[in-house]
């Protein structure tokens, strides 16, 4: 584990001895929080498993849900969470839960825990993953990067060594961050040249990875399921000339409604912090007729935040954090709050 990680580590320890979370929720003004999700999975991920803080075990969402109620935290929907936001008194406490990219386990181990506790949920999609046409190059380089003991990058001056772990991390780590700093049409060639090199199917990766249509219309009729937009491609907007990132939000939503009857009136932004969406994105996001926009940036929910739907903070349930005495921490928006502010 990263030194990041383990002082956070060190600082959730300490928030939950302490007691602090429940006095903060009683006398924080913070009304509820949004939770973003991606995984759940039941294995164990490996050792080097750097996308490790985007899978949660089912056993953990059960207790998550479980605990957030005992704790008096309605679980409700984005748009109950909206209406409650805009109300002229503080309501219960609430906390939303949303998953993000429609992975394949969200239907097969997310929703029967979400369908037996009655849990509402939110899901966005990015349609050209569906269409098993666009890529989930963070893990697929992670894929290649575990299966290989060397492997070549691209305009590097040798082959990297990934016989270790730590080796592993390192070569991912460096590509990783290398794909988040180019432009998108450069990132997405750089990344089909690294899995051709290295006998990669990316198509048949992103097809076992994520929901094809026919499943997704099966979670989507659930009930208990918001269907919110994710963009096509899974873009960082914030790197798209602005027709661009319009066309990206808008037609994400427009192929949703074709599919499946409904448009969503509520969007994920890819990636979602301060350099993949920014006050830019928020504007088109509200201009092209969404309700909400959410970010990754961590923060509870307050009332002022009905005047600012298009960027709505988000708590992370990561999972290197799978711990049941931390899920009083995650449901305490407002240290979320405090800690985002310390780290701007």
């Amino acid at each position: 584990m990263s030194l990041k990680y383990t002082a956070i580590r060190v600082m959730f320890e300490a928030l939950w001895l302490s007691r602090l979370p429940g006095l903060v929720r009683t006398l924080s003004n913070a009304r509820g929080v949004i939770f973003t999700l991606h995984r759940v999975l039941p294995e164990t991920p490996p050792d080097f498993s750097p996308n490790a803080i985007l899978q949660i075990e089912p056993a953990f969402l059960d207790y998550v849900i479980e605990r957030l109620r005992d704790l008096g935290v309605d679980i409700v929907s984005l748009d109950e969470a909206i209406a409650r936001l805009a109300a002229p008194a503080k309501t219960r406490p609430f906390a939303v839960l949303t998953f993000d990219d429609a992975y394949k386990d969200n239907l097969h181990h997310a929703l029967p825990i979400l369908e037996r506790h009655a849990a509402p949920f939110t899901l966005y999609v990015p349609t050209a993953l569906v269409d098993g046409t666009g890529d989930v190059w963070w893990q697929a380089i992670e894929d290649i990067i575990a299966a290989n003991n060397r492997i070549a990058i691209a305009d590097e001056p040798a082959p990297r060594d990934t016989l270790t772990t730590a080796e592993k991390q390192a070569a991912y780590d460096a590509l990783y961050w290398r794909m988040r700093q180019m432009p998108e049409p450069d990132r997405v060639a750089l990344l089909h040249r690294f899995a051709a090199d290295h006998g990669f199917d990316l198509a048949a990766h992103c097809r076992a990875l994520i929901m094809d249509w026919a499943e997704l219309t099966t979670i989507a009729a659930d009930p208990l399921c918001t269907i919110g937009a994710h963009t096509v491609h899974h873009y960082e907007l914030a790197k798209l000339p602005p027709e661009d990132a319009s066309q990206e939000m808008a037609r994400s939503a427009d192929i949703l409604a074709a599919r499946l009857g409904t448009r969503p009136i509520h969007l994920s932004y890819p990636i979602g912090g301060p350099a993949s969406a920014g006050e830019r994105e928020f504007a088109a996001a509200r201009d092209l007729g969404f309700a909400s926009g959410v970010t990754t940036r961590p923060g509870g929910l307050y009332p002022h935040h009905a005047e600012t739907l298009h960027a709505l903070p988000r708590v992370s349930l990561n999972g290197l954090f799978q711990n049941r005495r931390y899920v009083d921490v995650f449901a305490t928006g407002a240290l979320f709050t405090w800690l985002g502010k310390i780290g701007a």
